[in-house]
């Protein structure tokens, strides 16, 4: 049984290829029943988000296996040639990118933390159709573990790598906890409407927006739960807001010391921080020198953003040798199940020759004494044993590297052997429970 993986993401296909391979709940069924049908798939788990869509399967022969799956996704996203935008790895890469998937090292974003619920969703799914088996069952128990243990010993999805996430960041570090924080949303354009949304997932619970065109500032006040002010309002609502965040297409300040400089002083020295998105800038910097008031422009943000990636590539070396130890761990336990079956069966086949051949071999010589039957078999058996020897110890020393699982199938092929291990693989799955 070979792990394989057919997939795309987003370095390899654009949007417009990407959204031909989205899959609905009821394609995902669909394709249950057909690649089930094939009686080549063993089992499958398809992991399906807006920046890739992956197939994990199992098989037993790796050939037969990837050319289903890339024949089957070429009908069903109905292009021509797939090839150009697909990437099928051999066994070994495959396990050590589902790691790395997990671990948000293979994302868009750097450590992005939402693809660790993507990766167990799409897990969860294929348990509840039934299209998991064994193998998969023991790789992504592995490699949600794997995902988990690089959150919890690295900072890889700690810090902000967004202009919004980086201006949550700017404000929990002067107000502490967002819980209960009110913001208030100049401009009602889209980096306003994110970074806002941004704060309410992080606690703020009170919105305000305020906009040259009232009625935009209406419908985005309805989209983020919060209420809209007329623009000549705007300065009024400094004295209970915690947060602003300004981002207007105006070529002045639209904050400045004429209409804010009264406002913001009367909240004596409670702190305000003001987030300014704009280019131009909307907020006159000179407003910093009133106690309590905290200013940031984009580049604030720009320089905390930077800050952050290199703090996140400084962790995902740390991840690497996480994913290298755990890809030894497992690869170690799936090799057995690559190599055992293989070692097993090519033991039976040759012990069978041996004793057929001995059997005719006594039958010509006629009338043998025991003693002579038992020195041209033990001869037959020493001559078996170091023809096998060095093959055996072979596969067993690669078993856990990157091509165990090739050697194995070179010698299955090579010999014809008949190998049924399904039994094996299922019950491995319930012994090791979750391997390494």
């Amino acid at each position: 049984m070979y792990v394989l993986l057919t997939g795309l993401n987003h370095r390899t296909a654009p949007v417009e290829i990407r959204e031909k391979f989205a899959f609905s709940e009821d394609n995902i069924k669909e394709a249950c029943q057909e690649l089930k049908r094939t009686g080549v798939i063993e089992g499958f788990v398809l992991l399906n988000t807006c920046n890739r869509m992956e197939i994990y399967a199992t098989a037993r022969d790796i050939m037969e296996g990837q050319a289903i799956l890339e024949n089957y996704l070429t009908r069903y996203s109905g292009l021509n040639d797939i090839k150009p935008y697909i990437y099928q790895p051999n066994c070994y890469d495959a396990i050590s990118h589902i790691f790395r998937v997990t671990a948000g090292m293979d994302s868009m974003i750097l450590g992005e933390p939402q693809i660790l619920g993507q990766v167990k969703d799409a897990y969860q799914r294929a348990i509840d159709y039934r299209t998991s088996d064994g193998v998969l069952n023991a790789l992504f128990q592995k490699a949600i573990n794997v995902g988990k243990r690089i959150r919890t010993e690295t900072d890889i999805d700690r810090h902000p790598v967004s202009v919004s996430y980086a201006a949550v960041e700017l404000a929990r570090n002067i107000l502490g906890p967002l819980d209960g924080k009110t913001v208030l949303v100049v401009g009602a354009g889209e980096m306003s409407e994110l970074t806002t949304r941004c704060l309410i997932l992080n606690g703020v619970n009170s919105v305000i927006v305020s906009n040259r065109s009232y009625d935009k500032a209406v419908s985005m006040a309805q989209a983020l739960g919060g209420r809209a002010v007329r623009f000549d309002e705007l300065a009024q609502q400094l004295e209970n807001a915690d947060i602003v965040i300004s981002c207007t297409a105006a070529s002045h300040y639209v904050l400045h010391r004429e209409n804010c400089f009264e406002v913001l002083k009367a909240r004596n020295g409670n702190r305000i921080i003001m987030i300014d998105i704009a280019v131009p800038r909307d907020i006159d910097p000179v407003l910093v020198d009133i106690p309590g008031v905290y200013i940031y422009d984009i580049d604030d943000l720009q320089n905390v953003v930077d800050s952050s990636l290199l703090e996140r590539q400084r962790a995902a070396r740390t991840a690497d040798h996480i994913v290298d130890e755990e890809l030894i761990k497992f690869n170690e336990w799936m090799g057995a199940l690559y190599v055992v079956p293989v070692i097993t069966a090519l033991k039976e086949q040759i012990g069978t020759i041996q004793q057929n051949e001995l059997k005719k071999a006594f039958n010509r010589l006629g009338e043998l004494s025991e003693h002579d039957k038992n020195v041209i078999a033990s001869m037959a058996n020493s001559i078996v044993n170091q023809i096998l020897h060095n093959p055996i110890v072979n596969l067993k020393n690669v078993a856990a590297t990157n091509q165990g699982h090739l050697y194995a199938e070179v010698v299955n092929k090579l010999f014809e052997l008949q190998i049924d291990n399904r039994e094996q693989f299922d019950d491995a799955t319930y012994k090791t429970g979750n391997p390494g």
